[in-house]
């Protein structure tokens, strides 16, 4: 559908919104503070097209991250379906079909944006076929520490269990959300009733280990002190798939089965062991929770948010 007013569009896969994306958003909208801001990304990932079984684990599904965009100051999201005639489109086409029915006055991209069969066409290109129709503003790359940011430098950070270099580069904690499901129900006999997420295939979750973290439950803003378990349960050695396990500070009240819960991740506090005795087992969770709380003592409100900084 053609858009009536002239807008700003910014295009990219905007997996995570990285404090990479959001400066292209911010320069976005300081191009033209007058205009709407217009995002153009795809769903589902390229790569599960282009090369399938390749694709990297998401950051954000398709849902948060058109929240993430929209509470950076994004007027209207543009999802374009990734599929085989898209990926066949030549760079001529997919500024005809995608890009020219947003009536555009600038378009904005990162520095290293490709787009059209092949990756064939660059930010030259794209200047090249709007002249005399629309500008191109082109963004540097952003680093954290010497280290670019993008997708892929916050998903090897969560394999690595760095749950602290993720959020320098995401700009906050990384989140998991999901519906709670019933488990074994051994934390509750043990007096730590977790709430337990499966991690969907395909979704980026941190390393195997314990974490201090937040617990907020969806539609409401408290973020309640977590201690967080991601992995297999190495202890009884019954539980297939990964899961995360969160475990409320001091609450043993809650009920969360069925309820979508986000839980936010601050620190890694050790790699996961497997335990030859409840008691032992017990003493360690002990230890856990106690220096989550340590942790989060100097760090009250700094999660359970999700708008970018």
């Amino acid at each position: 559908m053609q858009s009536p007013h002239k807008t700003v569009v910014a295009i990219g896969n905007f997996d995570g919104v990285h404090l990479g994306h959001q400066t292209l958003l911010a320069e976005a909208q300081a191009q033209a503070p007058e205009l709407p801001l217009v995002v153009v990304t795809f769903w589902p990932h390229p790569k599960s097209v282009i090369r399938p079984g390749t694709e990297p684990p998401l950051l954000t599904d398709l849902p948060d991250r058109i929240d993430l965009l929209t509470k950076a100051g994004v007027s209207e999201v543009r999802v374009v379906p990734f599929t085989a005639d898209v990926m066949a489109w030549s760079p001529q086409e997919f500024v005809d079909r995608v890009l020219l029915p947003l009536q555009p006055a600038v378009i904005v991209v990162g520095s290293n944006f490709t787009f059209g069969r092949k990756a064939a066409g660059t930010v030259a290109t794209l200047k090249e076929l709007g002249t005399g129709r629309y500008q191109v503003h082109e963004v540097d790359l952003t680093e954290v520490a010497q280290v670019t940011t993008c997708s892929s430098a916050v998903r090897q950070a969560l394999a690595d269990g760095d749950v602290e270099g993720a959020a320098e580069h995401l700009g906050r904690p990384f989140r998991y959300s999901g519906v709670v499901m019933m488990g074994h129900q051994r934390g509750r006999d043990l007096g730590f009733p977790t709430a337990n997420l499966p991690v969907e295939r395909g979704h980026a979750a941190p390393g195997d280990g314990v974490y201090a973290g937040w617990l907020t439950i969806d539609g409401e803003t408290t973020a309640m002190p977590a201690s967080i378990s991601v992995g297999t349960n190495p202890t009884f050695d019954d539980v297939p798939h990964v899961v995360v396990e969160a475990y409320v500070l001091d609450r043993t009240d809650l009920n969360l089965y069925g309820k979508t819960v986000h839980v936010d991740f601050v620190a890694r506090l050790r790699g996961n062991v497997k335990f030859y005795g409840l008691d032992s087992l017990v003493e360690q969770i002990g230890k856990d929770v106690e220096d989550t709380r340590r942790i989060l003592a100097g760090a009250t409100g700094r999660a359970g948010e999700q708008q970018p900084a």
